[in-house]
């Protein structure tokens, strides 16, 4: 979504987190499914209605479905559309670049998280160029998590985002990262780049989505006439990863990621926190 204005963050008790991290195992839940699905031939919708299941399967409602008229459980973005793609009756096709983004609430919380993925039927269609896009994209994103350990301000988390991509592509600065608990979009929002605003305190209690969209032409986006669609002006290919992560006392604990994070936070040398 688009930047959030200046508010009042919800700081999370440990408690609260423990219900985040319940809807953030739907979500990877969900995503994982998706995963599976994602071969030649399927269409978007097929991926939605494979998401939708599984949300609801586990007793919690998609965040996405309705949200400001939002028609779909998944967002769908495929090839030069960078976020909010709205699945429908397009089939992939052997080398796309799909980005799936998924939202899940249980019990009024909620959890985000997107992945990036090449479709790989085996016929030599796909582009490395395009592999190595989601593998910079979903390295960034890690970076930008591992970054809130000993952060004191978000603005850390964009610093270490840039550094990762060493300005080998472009990154998008028109949609950013943002704060989660009650809602699914809330303050603190949480940039992808540099920035003279430092951002927010980082303290226990903070939940937030992290979420670099990098592209491998220029970050000049348009969005399409269903109001939703953000594309790349120029037609490049698009890659967005994102995770929803805890600050506690003892340090972080990615709530969408089956295992809190650890594999991905090690390779920056951060271990994750006790989740009581």
């Amino acid at each position: 979504m688009g930047l959030l204005r200046r508010e009042r963050v919800e700081w999370k008790t440990p408690e609260q987190v423990l219900l985040m991290r319940r809807a953030g195992l739907v979500v990877a839940d969900a995503l994982e499914a998706v995963r599976g699905a994602l071969v030649p031939g399927v269409t978007t919708a097929e991926l939605d209605r494979v998401a939708e299941g599984v949300v609801r399967g586990a007793g919690a409602v998609p965040s996405f479905l309705g949200y400001q008229g939002f028609p779909a459980s998944l967002c769908v973005s495929v090839n030069e559309e960078v976020v909010h793609g709205i699945p429908g009756e397009r089939v992939l096709r052997d080398g796309d670049l799909v980005s799936v983004d998924c939202g899940a609430v249980v019990d009024g919380w909620h959890g985000d998280a997107a992945f990036s993925a090449v479709v790989d039927g085996g016929g030599g269609a796909v582009d490395p160029e395009d592999v190595a896009l989601v593998e910079a994209t979903e390295a960034a994103m890690w970076a930008g998590l591992a970054a809130l350990a000993g952060a004191e301000r978000l603005g850390a988390v964009g610093a270490a985002v840039e550094d990762s991509l060493a300005g080998r592509y472009g990154i998008v600065e028109g949609y950013v990262g943002h704060g989660i608990g009650t809602a699914m979009h809330q303050p603190p929002e949480v940039l992808n780049h540099r920035s003279r605003d430092r951002g927010a305190k980082v303290r226990p209690g903070l939940c937030v989505a992290v979420e670099p969209m990098v592209v491998r032409g220029t970050a000049e986006t348009e969005v399409l006439a269903d109001d939703w669609t953000v594309v790349t002006a120029d037609g490049a290919r698009a890659a967005h990863w994102e995770n929803t992560v805890a600050v506690l006392e003892g340090g972080l604990w990615v709530l969408t990621a089956p295992d809190g994070g650890a594999a991905g936070l090690a390779r920056h040398g951060v271990a994750v926190a006790p989740l009581a």
